[in-house]
């Protein structure tokens, strides 16, 4: 991390406080992919004599917020106010989603259960030996590869339209689950700042404000590899092109994250170093985390830039933790004192 883009940090360590401590009066719909993740653990006691496997003692279940459902967390747990908009079962994943959002004091209205698909749930069974590290052992996934019937996806352009008035953003996280189809999407884009976090098809959402792939995410949707700044740059120059937005950020893992945009038809780019690179166990979640760090920053005034450390500045917390996390204002202004203290130490 350069000295020069350190004293600019110090400079605006007080705007960057004060834009936090604003996150509270933020108003954000998120739409997205709602997913159960649960954890299974248990201890080893001895191979089956049905079959070769691993016979496991459980221990607990963990069950948390993932997919869409933690980009709507990651929300809440910076002080904003929440609406979700998604599609669920009627199940007990279903009921369990809605009961941590309730807890979280998100507004669930926009919620749709649905009959005939089941919540998307990601269930890692893990295990251990005594006094070892525990291990995931395989994986069981429940999700309907069928589009949401036309009712339920009225439903849901029913909820959107009538909260697009009253919201700041309208984030989009899109992991392929259903919810996102092209007249949810339109509806979605009635609204002036939209946030797009999607995994493929870029296109789909054209004329959305910000665009925030992650470097695997950028190639494929430009179809070319990215291994130098000069390539980065006209990958930022491509997607703007192609997304017609008015931002994308490109978050690159320990090489921090670019955001591109255009003033007067030139290409501008703004890049923040990433604030932790030895303290990375599981990037899982984190792009979720600077989504909501840089749409509460645009939401409370924070400029471009500054909307990009904060998301920079939450992404370098979660990081630290084994699956999805999440973080909070107290947080992230202990991590920036503590990374401007350790820095004029060098």
């Amino acid at each position: 991390m350069n000295r020069t883009f350190l004293e600019t940090l110090r400079q605006q360590q007080a705007n960057l406080h004060h834009q936090m401590n604003q996150f509270s009066t933020a108003k954000v719909l998120v739409v997205g992919d709602l997913t159960l993740d649960e954890f299974l653990v248990g201890e080893v006691e001895r191979l089956s004599r049905e079959a070769p496997v691993l016979i496991l003692r459980h221990e607990h279940t963990r069950q948390i917020p993932g997919g869409g459902a933690n980009a709507v967390y990651n929300f809440a747990k910076l002080g904003a106010q929440v609406k979700v908009a998604g599609i669920v079962g009627e199940d007990t994943q279903g009921e369990v989603i809605c009961r941590i959002f309730a807890e979280a004091g998100i507004d669930t209205t926009g919620i749709v259960r649905d009959s005939s698909r089941p919540t998307v749930t990601k269930t890692r069974i893990t295990g251990h030996a005594r006094q070892s590290v525990t291990q995931q052992i395989v994986r069981v996934d429940r999700k309907s590869d069928d589009m949401p019937s036309r009712e339920i996806q009225s439903q849901l352009i029913a909820y959107i339209k009538s909260q697009l008035p009253y919201v700041d953003a309208v984030v989009c996280s899109d992991y392929g689950d259903g919810v996102f189809s092209e007249v949810v999407i339109e509806a979605i884009l009635e609204h002036e700042t939209v946030v797009v976090d999607t995994q493929v098809d870029l296109h789909r959402f054209q004329g959305a404000m910000i665009f925030t792939p992650n470097l695997p995410e950028a190639e494929k949707a430009i179809n070319q590899a990215i291994t130098s700044p000069q390539e980065l740059q006209n990958a930022g120059r491509s997607l703007l092109a192609k997304t017609q937005a008015k931002f994308v950020l490109i978050t690159c893992g320990e090489d921090g994250m670019s955001l591109f945009s255009e003033q007067h038809g030139e290409l501008v780019e703004e890049h923040v170093p990433a604030f932790n690179r030895t303290e990375v166990f599981d990037v899982t979640g984190a792009g979720d985390t600077v989504v909501a760090g840089w749409t509460l920053g645009y939401c409370v005034g924070s400029s471009p830039w500054a909307c990009t450390v904060l998301g920079n500045l939450g992404a370098s917390i979660v990081v630290r933790t084994f699956g999805t996390a999440t973080t909070s204002v107290v947080e992230m202004q202990d991590t920036l004192q503590l990374l401007l203290e350790e820095s004029a130490e060098l």
